[in-house]
């Protein structure tokens, strides 16, 4: 047992390795698909509720989750020795180069997936570029895609449709090659040399979220530009670009997208964002929506 437990590790390495090579920052992960280090603060109390689950790595030790995740060999390696029950690895999302973002069609479900993803991609005119495709031990896939690096794609669990769950910034995906207690997740054929293509915009705008509901607009284009401010200036960190990057988006959509360049831009910068920060957002939803600039 010992020796196959040390090919495992071994094989799942040089996956990550492989992968760590093409910009994907990875951690290891044991049979369950989990962490396969534990926290180092499991054993802290702190003053109130949460106050030892803030760390996000910044105390140096390893056993924090994503937050581990490296592209540095070096770090790698040290990561999967200090794990000695790692099967497998996962890919962290929403990170530079790629921005990664996983549509994993999760066929446990009663539902067909695939079928409601077609449905979404001709209710709103977008096509699934050819792109990587992670085959899961259960019959699934995942679809790796690549977001724009100014906009933060959250997790969801069957919000665009049931049994498509989405994995973006904080999440990971279970990389090509790993080992479960169900299966080894593989590439699909053809999709292994492939970088992950650029999400479409149409699908991009679906996955982020909409605003809610104690964010009324009015009627009139004024009342909902006013409406649209206000979603960005309620913006807590973490939410502020991906709340502009929405806005705008409506406000291009609606044909009012040129006079609120400048209340959304104010917006943005009460809320912390800077200048720059704020007018590459607004810029990128214009260009998203087909409009200048």
């Amino acid at each position: 047992m010992a020796t196959t437990d040390r090919q495992a590790r071994t094989l799942a390495l040089a996956h990550a390795l492989s992968a760590a090579e093409r910009g994907l920052a990875v951690i290891p992960l044991s049979r369950t698909k989990l962490p396969a280090l534990r926290s180092p603060h499991r054993d802290e109390t702190g003053p109130g509720p949460g106050a030892i689950t803030r760390c996000r790595g910044e105390c140096g030790r390893f056993g924090h989750g994503v937050h581990d995740a490296s592209t540095d060999p070096a770090r790698i390696r040290a990561l999967f020795a200090a794990a000695p029950r790692v099967t497998g690895y996962g890919i962290a999302c929403g990170l530079p180069p790629h921005h990664l973002i996983g549509v994993d069609l999760d066929t446990k479900s009663r539902s067909d997936p695939s079928a409601a993803l077609r449905e979404l991609a001709l209710r709103h005119l977008f096509t699934i570029p050819a792109t990587v495709v992670v085959l899961t031990p259960s019959g699934g896939r995942h679809l790796w895609l690549s977001g724009p690096p100014d906009v933060v794609v959250p997790n969801s669990a069957s919000r665009l449709a049931p049994g498509i769950d989405i994995r973006g910034a904080g999440g990971y995906l279970v990389g090509p090659g790993s080992r479960t207690d169900h299966g080894t997740y593989t590439a699909a054929p053809g999709t292994a040399h492939l970088a992950p293509a650029a999400c479409p915009h149409a699908l991009l705008r679906l996955l982020l979220p909409p605003p809610h509901a104690h964010h009324p607009t009015l009627p009139s284009a004024g009342g909902h530009g006013q409406g649209l401010v206000q979603f960005v200036l309620a913006a807590h960190e973490g939410q502020r670009n991906t709340r502009l990057f929405w806005a705008a988006c409506r406000a291009y959509e609606d044909g009012i997208g040129s006079a609120l360049v400048g209340p959304l831009l104010e917006a943005a910068l009460n809320t912390g964002l800077s200048e720059r920060e704020a007018r590459a957002t607004i810029a990128s939803a214009a260009r998203m929506t087909g409009h200048h600039p």
